[in-house]
């Protein structure tokens, strides 16, 4: 069985002033898929991780079908499952006034389809497969690996036409270290250091454009629980619902192995913001739902808090902005530089997932960068181009997902639409495929496929 526990040799640090292809800021997912794709088209990368493995990333721990079709491209799929981890064998959604559904995901039905079904386990444990992973592939072809560094400063200078982002200097053992400053260049730096990456910080800095808005933020907050009832076992649902005290947002529970689950809150920053009365956290939030909620409190009556286990964290969302100053989502590349996944602001608004969009861009960027023809650095006119692909193959699945995080802000709509959706199948078919869809369903970016799956009978 693989562990998780162990540290993870990436070998000696790069001299100071070292020069690369490919210089990756952030070893979660999507960094670590960047690092690896772009190292196996014999690129020499850099992957930069500011932790030191194992580490622990506050997620909702679902892996849907669209990352795990890239997490075996990668060859990473069997490493997961040699590890203890939950089959998502269906979806149950919740309303207010207590209706659900129950979605099921049989997986010969997956497979008709092109799709796979979705697994859930820790962060803890997929991140440090993938990172070990993409840390062997970036080594195997020349690069380097460090662990424990905190990246200070985005390197830019300016050119005609403009700013370029040419490298990042940090130091090992945090900020306030006393170790050296040491600083590293290469043709294209790919920021993958999720909400918070400096990279994504830096391009849009140089383009005075915002980098945060709280329309497009969900605040998250999660925990794990032992024997929560009606999820127990190695295989079953995962559950969404949307309950009076979290709209606009939802509460979720995600089984992560057999005895454990992953229970959070996902709400949008600004519309917290609007609750009257608002002062409390999501953390008192999630602390009255699971004491004191008619629909829950009997589900953890003998439960047990893992403890520690208690974390917070934001979700940059894909929704479109009203009147961009540039490009969609918002700008997430420029000369010298490209993000992914957290860092280019891509998590889906409606399901909450990020993982699947993080792993798509990441081998993106291994399309749009070529060492031969920017070997003097990854020009403006591509970094446009990455970024109008981006959106071409995201921006109708996230447009949708936002109508339909929208619609659940709506008591009495999200009544009506879980009701409907244990009556109609086609709508339970629609919500799931958006979360375990292999590729970019293009059907669900029709607005009228949209209205004669919900409304007509």
């Amino acid at each position: 069985m693989e562990s998780w526990e162990h540290p993870i040799d990436t070998g000696e640090a790069p001299e100071d002033g070292s020069h690369f292809d490919v210089i990756v800021v952030g070893g979660g997912p999507g960094g670590s898929a960047a690092a690896a794709y772009n190292a196996l088209k014999g690129n020499k990368v850099l992957l930069i991780e500011k932790d030191v493995w194992p580490r622990d990333k506050p997620c909702g721990d679902a892996v849907g079908g669209k990352s795990l079709s890239h997490v075996e491209e990668l060859g990473v799929l069997p490493m997961i499952q040699a590890t203890p981890y939950y089959q998502v064998d269906s979806i149950v959604f919740g309303s207010a006034n207590g209706s659900q559904v129950r979605v099921m995901l049989p997986e010969e039905s997956y497979e008709a389809k092109g799709l796979m079904s979705g697994y859930a386990l820790p962060r803890v444990q997929f991140d440090y497969m993938m990172f070990k992973r993409g840390a062997e592939l970036v080594r195997e072809n020349g690069g380097s690996v460090i662990q424990g560094f905190s990246v200070n400063e985005v390197l830019a200078e300016e050119e005609e036409g403009g700013s370029k982002i040419i490298g990042v200097s940090g130091k090992s053992g945090g900020r306030r270290s006393d170790n050296p400053i040491l600083s590293f260049t290469a043709s294209v730096t790919i920021g993958a250091g999720g909400y918070n990456c400096p990279v994504s910080r830096k391009i849009v800095e140089l383009h005075d454009e915002p980098h945060k808005d709280n329309e497009h933020f969900c605040g998250g907050y999660r925990e794990y629980w032992e024997n929560v009832s009606g999820l127990e076992g190695g295989t079953g649902p995962i559950e969404i619902h949307f309950i009076d005290e979290v709209l606009p947002g939802y509460f979720w529970l995600f089984p992560v192995k057999e005895g454990v689950v992953n229970v959070g809150i996902g709400m949008l920053i600004s519309e917290q913001r609007k609750q009257k009365g608002m002062k409390k956290s999501l953390k008192q939030i999630q602390k009255w739902v699971i004491e004191e909620h008619p629909r829950f409190k009997e589900r953890f009556s003998g439960s047990r808090l893992v403890p520690g286990s208690e974390k917070g964290w934001q979700l940059p969302f894909g929704s479109p902005r009203k009147n961009a100053p540039s490009f969609q989502p918002r700008r997430g590349a420029m000369a010298g530089a490209m993000s992914v996944g957290d860092a280019a602001s891509l998590v889906d608004p409606f399901s909450g997932e990020g993982i699947g969009n993080a792993l798509l861009t990441a081998k993106m960027t291994s399309v749009h960068f070529d060492k031969s023809l920017h070997s003097d650095g990854f020009p403006e006119g591509a970094a446009a181009e990455y970024m109008e692909d981006l959106w071409n193959e995201l921006g109708g699945e996230l447009s949708n997902s936002t109508k339909l995080q929208r619609m659940m802000k709506m008591k009495r709509l999200t009544n009506w639409f879980v009701k409907r959706a244990s009556k109609k199948p086609e709508i339970g078919e629609m919500m799931s495929e958006m979360i375990a869809s292999k590729e970019t369903q293009r059907a669900l970016w029709s607005p009228w496929f949209l209205f004669k799956t919900l409304v007509l009978p």
